[in-house]
């Protein structure tokens, strides 16, 4: 008999079987990081071999720029492709209002700017990242900032009412540093009731480069449970 885990795996696979559904022959397609979109790339990977479909992927990190070669998916690039027809992401919250936090893996820069790129925009995530409210269960915020600013960010956040903490690396000492050569903090504001004025609030602090607050992005979301997949539209 199958664990609670092994369902909720399995049924991430289905919901991202489900996202990769919407794509098209000739799409270009934002991949997005993490655990779940992995189970997606894998799939459009099959889905470009056996239907002879042609995709090409813009990939938001590294990580993901190696699954998706691995996986024989085409890469290419916002300068060649600027505009994204669909964009499959997975998340870390997902409110009704499709309010998310993003950003645990460190990639949320580039997630974020590819989502904003994209015209449509799929998130898959499991039943424990569906909340009322982000920022539930000490959800913290992740935070890509400038490290010469990293003083002035603090100081800035907790000013907003925020504990920050530097995102330190495993396996080494020091912070984790990203693609892009700057630093990540993880933030804990408490319950967050108004996202979007508190996203507008941080970004505007000198030295963030950008927030894990993903705020009227997201058109679809695929919520995998034990025993269906949910589906949450805008």
């Amino acid at each position: 008999m199958k664990t609670s885990a092994e369902l909720i795996q399995e049924a991430k696979k289905n919901a991202a079987l489900e996202a990769v559904k919407h794509v098209k022959d000739h799409f270009i397609v934002g991949l997005g990081s993490g655990t779940t979109v992995a189970f997606a790339i894998e799939a459009l990977g099959k889905r470009a071999k056996e239907e002879n479909i042609k995709i090409m992927g813009i990939p938001s990190s590294y990580q993901t720029f190696q699954l998706a070669v691995q996986h024989g998916i085409q890469i290419t690039t916002l300068d060649e492709h600027p505009v994204i027809d669909i964009t499959i992401d997975g998340a870390d919250q997902v409110t009704p209002e499709l309010h998310l936090i993003k950003g645990m893996g460190a990639a949320l820069l580039r997630e974020k700017i590819v989502a904003t790129a994209s015209k449509y925009n799929i998130i898959i995530v499991d039943e424990s990242k569906r909340v009322k409210v982000l920022g539930e269960n000490n959800q913290t915020v992740p935070i890509e900032i400038l490290p010469f600013a990293l003083a002035l960010v603090e100081r800035k956040i907790a000013s907003l009412g925020g504990t920050s903490i530097i995102r330190e690396g495993k396996g080494k000492l020091g912070p984790i540093i990203t693609d892009n050569g700057n630093m990540i903090i993880d933030v804990n504001f408490g319950l967050i009731r108004k996202p979007k004025e508190m996203a507008f609030k941080v970004k505007n602090i000198p030295g963030v480069i950008e927030t894990g607050f993903f705020v009227d992005l997201t058109d679809l979301v695929y919520i995998a449970t034990e025993n269906k997949i949910e589906k949450l539209e805008k």
